[in-house]
């Protein structure tokens, strides 16, 4: 039992061994190595800042109806249901490349009954006969000298992790939609509300030109300009309501089912904004995006599908090998002298195959591209991240700018609707004033909107962290079989030191 255990445990290790495939080194990144900088961009990190490297979804949405809401989702979205059995698949795929190292050994009992032509058989001879047989047997194993099945393999493995990237990418973007939708439907909340207040004061409004209408102090325009914002104020209660209903709609789809009532906003004031993060003074950060990692093995895929081009090119080593016993009757069928094998090795060495030449092109332009895509995603990851720190770098100012404007708005109407009480003004100045502060109103919501919007843009082009339960996840990945046979034979080891 030993000695198979330390045969079986080397043949292992020889499975493992080295393949021609090229040495991958991780390209240099083809962007610059520190952010942008300039009057758009702040990038001193503030006091309390996380960071972005370590911190969890849970962590990073604290609004406890919004948490709810996505953890909602997780269970329910198909896409990331879809994406999760994907990465099953990938997993299962990886474990059929690898066990074609392994040779299959099949058990096979057979009867044979036949009649033979009178012609071929001795006077006095039957010329049925019979024979049974029991045989384990190898069937064309390829015995891997040169790599080729432990590069396909390796290409297997790069593309299982890059599912399993691709379901992390799917997940940050399920959390960064959620908590978008949410808060726009907070904004519509919060629109909603500014209209209905809106058409209030318009209404008390036209009540009052009405009532100078009457008195024959105002002409027939100023009441129809009354009416007129009046209908406008209407237009808009009616519009955010679609728009809020639009988007309870959009959020049930994401979470993947209808989102209870209660866990919805009443507006913007009312939910606790995401917390800032800080990406870093450096953009190796990138490196840790999901998207860019899945690129990344991609890459890795293409070199190991190159060592399996160039294995092509030398001689195939296969074996087919029979172990049994055969007799004629059934109770002698395992007697002594009835033994049958065979040891039938083969090597096919390429001569001319046009096609070996041609695969090998194609793998080397498959890494092509793949180092293609590998930066392409790193530049657009990188663009993605400097629009969020610009908008980031601003949007304070932006609030404080837009919140000077409502206030000066309100100003400007108060006055005018006391000048125009007072018979010192025209109706039209208090028109003008009204759709002044009402314009700089729904700027106000829309900064906002955008400011919280923008960190979960933030949380999602940085990655999303690195505490979502992944990392520990990789390390059980490579070579997972390989670990289980490795396992099962210290197993056996121990049980044969105990006997």
């Amino acid at each position: 039992m030993k000695r198979m255990s330390v045969l079986v445990l080397g043949f292992i290790i020889f499975l493992g061994g080295c393949t021609m495939a090229p040495k991958y080194t991780r390209p240099q990144a083809p962007v610059p190595e520190n952010w942008p900088s300039g009057a758009a961009y702040n990038l001193q990190p503030k006091a309390n800042v996380a960071d972005v490297t370590q911190l969890r979804w849970q962590d990073f949405f604290i609004d406890p109806k919004l948490q709810q809401i996505i953890e909602i989702a997780l269970r329910n979205n198909r896409d990331l249901r879809l994406a999760a059995l994907n990465v099953e698949k990938a997993r299962a795929l990886y474990g059929i490349q690898w066990s074609e190292l392994l040779p299959v050994l099949n058990a096979q009992g057979e009867f044979i009954k036949q009649r033979s032509s009178s012609d071929f058989v001795l006077p006095g001879y039957s010329n049925i006969s019979k024979q049974y047989s029991v045989d384990l047997s190898i069937a064309s194993w390829e015995i891997d000298f040169f790599g080729r099945i432990r590069s396909l393999s390796k290409q297997a493995l790069e593309e299982y992790l890059g599912t399993e990237e691709a379901r992390r990418s799917a997940q940050i973007t399920l959390l960064s939609e959620v908590a978008r939708a949410y808060m726009v439907i907070a904004a519509d909340q919060s629109n909603l509300k500014l209209a209905q207040s809106t058409l209030i004061a318009q209404e008390g409004a036209y009540n009052l030109v009405a009532r100078k209408f009457k008195a024959m102090l105002v002409n027939q325009t100023d009441l129809d300009r009354a009416q007129t914002q009046v209908d406008t104020a209407l237009g808009d209660v009616v519009s955010y309501t679609q728009h809020l209903a639009r988007g309870q709609n959009a959020l049930n789809l994401l979470v993947g089912t209808a989102v209870p009532e209660n866990l919805l906003p009443s507006d913007l004031d009312s939910i606790i904004p995401p917390m800032d993060i800080f990406p870093g003074l450096s953009s190796d950060v990138l490196l840790r995006r999901p998207d860019i990692m899945a690129a990344e093995h991609q890459l890795k895929g293409a070199y190991a599908n190159i060592g399996a081009a160039r294995a092509a090119f030398f001689p195939s080593i296969s074996l087919t090998s029979t172990l049994g016993t055969a007799s004629s009757q059934f109770t002698n069928l395992f007697s002594s002298g009835r033994g049958t094998w065979s040891f039938v090795p083969q090597v096919a060495l390429p001569i001319f195959n046009p096609n070996t030449w041609f695969s090998y092109r194609v793998s080397e332009a498959e890494r092509k591209i793949a180092l293609a895509q590998y930066e392409k995603t790193i530049q657009t990851a990188f663009r993605e991240v400097a629009d969020v720190l610009a908008v980031q770098g601003t949007v304070d100012q932006q609030i404080l700018v837009q919140q000077s404007m409502v206030d000066s708005a309100q100003r400007v109407y108060r006055i005018s609707s006391k000048r125009y009480v007072n018979g010192i003004d025209s109706y039209l100045s208090v028109l003008d004033a009204q759709r002044s502060l009402y314009n700089a109103q729904r700027g106000l919501i829309l900064m906002q909107l955008s400011k919280s919007v923008n960190k979960v843009k933030a949380y999602a082009v940085l990655g999303g962290g690195a505490g979502d339960g992944t990392e520990g996840r990789k390390r059980g990945s490579r070579d997972l079989l390989q670990e289980e046979a490795l396992s099962f034979l210290y197993a056996e080891r121990k049980s044969g030191k105990r006997n």
